[in-house]
């Protein structure tokens, strides 16, 4: 199985929401390795490595966010492997 590196960027209603607490869980119930952090400008940022079946889980899932999130839109892409060991929240 192929392990891919994606960052992505989560828009709109996602600070102050839990966000980042439901993504990590989210995460590790998945398996995927990396971190969850917010970003000066209200964006939620995430960096995820896992195989393509499980990051599209992720993504889609992502739309959902916590129950309290409105998320306007998720920008991805794919990167260079960190090999991370396992999923954090970095503040």
């Amino acid at each position: 199985m192929e392990i891919l590196h994606y960052t992505i960027l989560v828009k709109g209603k996602v600070q102050g929401v839990w966000f980042r607490k439901y993504t990590k869980e989210k995460a590790e119930a998945l398996g995927l390795k990396g971190y969850v952090k917010n970003e000066v400008n209200n964006d939620v940022y995430i960096e995820a490595e896992g195989s393509i079946e499980i990051l599209t889980n992720f993504i889609e899932w992502l739309y959902e966010g916590s129950p309290f999130s409105r998320v306007s839109e998720v920008v991805y892409k794919s990167g260079e492997l960190q090999y991370y060991s396992e999923f954090d929240i970095s503040y």
